[in-house]
């Protein structure tokens, strides 16, 4: 693929008033969201279940693309299309987690490092062959006592564009996400400076990889205070401190900046997208790319009753879409 090609497959990532819908959850994850509802984690549910998000009408008026677990990318709808092609044929850009998890960072107590590099040139290759047009790899930061050392900062920024080389080398545009956890009892004020450190972190690393911007979009995390702390911010304080610390750390060519609902609740991630967009002209679209705050009422709804339910699910997810759709304009109403 080239440059150009990775630059026009980006910004339709981005396309205004357009999001992305990540159901790339693992199977471990996805049993854990299962049970939460009643639902039996067998492969023919975990199908109906993506079936169910990815063929929701007109759900391209909303969604630009998905991001897919493995197994999801190999499975097709009841009617026999695969996914990839399914999702091609009605404006849906099918993505890739490739990433292969966290694990125990040595040398630095508390801390992770995401794994996955071994051998995921000739992993790319093949999800490219399979349909896939974009990949994700997630790093994870923790705020705590006398952490993220800048070890751990450096080592993920320095995986995650490690990452992104390769899937340019391979033609999918890398969505590289460095996640700052709002697990902890940290201010807004710790997670700016925190999430501005790692931010800075990547994009050198990026430049030191020649990894084209202009065929990257960055997954972040917004500038919150985390979830044990007794002073929460309030919508507009963290707009603005999110916006802010995106001016000062991503540069202007990149396509656009989606957000990972981390934790927040359905109508929070919205708000506060909604509001970012409220703040006036900015140097890259802000859209989304959640999991659990796309999905969740849906899933809840569904597991009252798969086959009755099905539709009716699939209109909740067409809402939500929307209305984040709405949030990445700044016309969001509430």
């Amino acid at each position: 693929m080239s440059i150009e090609q990775l630059a026009e497959t980006a910004q339709a990532m981005v396309a205004a008033g357009k999001g992305i819908i990540a159901i790339d959850e693992s199977t471990t994850t996805i049993a854990k969201r299962f049970q939460g509802v009643g639902i039996e984690n067998t492969e023919e549910n975990r199908r109906a279940y993506r079936e169910l998000l990815l063929t929701t009408p007109k759900l391209s008026d909303y969604i630009s693309g998905a991001i897919l677990f493995d197994e999801t990318l190999r499975q097709s709808t009841k009617d026999g299309v695969p996914f990839a092609k399914y999702m091609a044929d009605h404006g849906i850009i099918p993505g890739i987690k490739v990433d292969k998890g966290t694990h125990a960072l040595a040398g630095c107590p508390g801390e992770v490092v995401t794994e996955g590099l071994d051998g995921l040139r000739d992993r790319l290759k093949e999800y490219y062959k399979l349909g896939a047009r974009f990949a994700k790899w997630r790093a994870v930061i923790t705020i705590g006592e006398d952490i993220p050392s800048g070890t751990c900062i450096e080592a993920n920024a320095h995986a995650l564009a490690r990452y992104a080389a390769l899937c340019q080398e391979c033609g999918l545009v890398p969505m590289v996400e460095p996640e700052v956890l709002m697990d902890g009892d940290h201010n807004i004020e710790v997670c700016y400076e925190v999430t501005e450190a790692v931010l800075r972190s990547l994009f050198g690393a990026l430049y030191e990889q020649n990894v084209l911007l202009e065929g990257t979009i960055l997954k972040a995390s917004m500038v919150i205070a985390g979830k044990d702390c007794e002073e929460q911010a309030d919508v507009d304080e963290v707009a603005e401190s999110t916006v802010m610390c995106l001016k000062s750390t991503v540069p202007a060519i990149l396509p656009g900046v989606v957000f990972l609902s981390g934790g927040q609740t359905d109508e929070q991630s919205t708000a506060h997208l909604n509001a970012m967009n409220q703040l006036g002209s900015l140097p890259w679209p802000l859209s989304f790319s959640y999991g659990r705050a796309m999905q969740q009422a849906a899933l809840k709804l569904w597991s009252q009753d798969l086959k009755g339910n099905f539709a009716k699910a699939q209109a909740v997810v067409y809402e939500r879409a929307k209305e984040n759709g709405l949030a990445a304009l700044g016309k969001w109403e509430g």
